[in-house]
């Protein structure tokens, strides 16, 4: 019984994406772990990495997550799309998908911001007006109130809109610096082959009624 041969690239191209989707969901474990205080992690030898935790532990807290994946995955498609138009072998079908995933996840990047806006301002709202009545607010005072929005997560509704919005459109950038000009030439061309299709089909059915016509001229009188 003979075996059918897997080439080698395939094999190290399939090897390296489970490494690193493996590297990146121990990562997101990681994350998790330490933010809900199961595992400590700690990096103080390296004073910015430190700093940029603490930022996303205090501004972005579990939105890192879908973020981190969806960045994870937008580098996969546009990966798969750059590679698909470089084929001139691959049909026009994945190309198009290739591209669909892209613009997929560069809208997700936009939505996860808005999702956790409203999550957090849901949140602050919460923590901050609980159980206030007009007298009670008025004891506690504007400062009292404004650090029980910023408890309740008013810091992660305003964080994460940024972070959507720019991230979404700098992601927007990368592509269209990346295979804007590749997708372009390429569904230019496509529309060329259609209208080259077309145009053959036209003049093959001007040459037959030119025939039939040029027949129905040259008959004689009886037979027309």
């Amino acid at each position: 019984m003979e075996t059918k041969p897997y080439p080698a690239s395939g094999f190290s191209g399939g090897f390296i994406s489970g490494a690193l989707g493996a590297v990146f969901l121990a990562i997101v474990l990681l994350y998790v772990l330490n933010m809900s205080e199961v595992l400590a992690i700690s990096v103080l030898d390296v004073p910015s990495i430190q700093r940029v935790l603490s930022w996303a532990y205090e501004n972005l807290k579990l939105s890192v997550v879908p973020f981190f994946l969806t960045l994870v995955f937008y580098t996969g498609a546009l990966w798969r799309l750059k590679h698909f138009l470089k084929d001139l072998g691959v049909s026009a079908d994945k190309i198009a998908q290739a591209d669909h995933q892209v613009d997929i996840m560069i809208n997700l990047f936009f939505g996860i911001g808005v999702i956790w806006t409203a999550i957090g301002m849901r949140g602050a709202l919460l923590e901050g007006l609980d159980g206030l009545t007009a007298d009670s607010a008025a004891k506690l005072g504007a400062f009292s109130i404004l650090q029980r929005l910023v408890d309740g997560g008013i810091l992660l509704a305003l964080s994460t809109t940024i972070v959507g919005a720019v991230g979404g459109y700098i992601l927007r950038l990368v592509k269209s610096l990346a295979v804007g000009t590749q997708v372009r030439a390429y569904y230019n061309r496509l529309a060329n082959q259609q209208a080259d299709a077309v145009n053959i089909v036209l003049k093959s059915i001007d040459e037959k009624l030119g025939l039939l016509v040029s027949c129905a001229e040259n008959r004689p009188p009886e037979h027309r």
